[in-house]
């Protein structure tokens, strides 16, 4: 049987403040590596618009928009075979939760104001409404709240960066407690820290649709370096 390995939980330096990585690098490193994809979830927080040379948080929200998937347009441009997918890593004002988001499009996020504001509860309701699957990262982590299953379409059960504790043991139990869809990322920041996790797909994905119907089916999850 065929494996087609994707990475679920990627930065690049080009948006995300605590990378140190440029998306032509992340899609060269990934390549070699042997993916067949990775999802970049770049992250959507009010620390991205506090950087130098970011938009400044009282910013139009398309500027913001435009500045996010910098790094995504870019990783698409430097893409030899290597399938590359729009997600995000969202952070809203209310505490310091991370939630991963798949099946992401540019329109939603243009159509879309000022998502950093909504919160959980409205977020959860308005991603349901536009088919996007939502997932909790690293939610026992430090700093973390675990929040009601019911908002949630799964947990992100092993977070391989080597910087956190992200408590993983826990995490799948949680998981299984509540039949919560899983799953696996590296997490990736910097050199040396990619290829630690992500999921086995036994098909080539190339679109949000196709990755959203392999999700919902329930991939087969890798927990360490392939």
């Amino acid at each position: 049987m065929e494996r087609y390995l994707y990475e679920m939980h990627a930065h690049t330096s080009d948006v995300s403040p605590c990378a140190s990585v440029p998306a032509q690098d992340v899609v060269a490193i990934y390549e070699q590596a042997g993916y067949t994809g990775l999802v970049l979830t770049d992250h959507m927080s009010k620390r991205v618009f506090r950087q130098t040379g970011a938009p400044d948080e009282s910013a139009p929200w398309k500027e913001k928009v435009d500045f996010f998937l910098r790094g995504y347009r870019k990783a698409k441009e430097s893409a030899g075979k290597l399938q590359v997918l729009l997600g995000m890593e969202i952070c809203f004002y209310e505490n310091e939760n991370d939630y991963l988001v798949y099946g992401l499009t540019e329109e939603f996020l243009y159509q879309n104001h000022d998502l950093l504001h909504l919160g959980i509860n409205a977020f959860s309701k308005l991603a349901r409404e536009n088919g996007l699957l939502l997932y909790q990262a690293h939610p026992f982590r430090n700093k973390m709240t675990v929040v009601s299953p019911d908002l949630l379409d799964g947990i992100e059960v092993h977070n391989a960066n080597p910087n956190h504790d992200s408590r993983n043991d826990i995490a799948l139990q949680w998981a299984n407690k509540f039949s919560l869809k899983m799953v696996s990322g590296s997490d990736f920041h910097e050199y040396g820290a990619h290829a630690r996790g992500g999921i086995v797909l036994p098909k080539i994905v190339t679109t949000q649709k196709e990755l959203l119907e392999s999700l919902k089916e329930g991939p087969q999850l890798i927990w360490s370096h392939f």
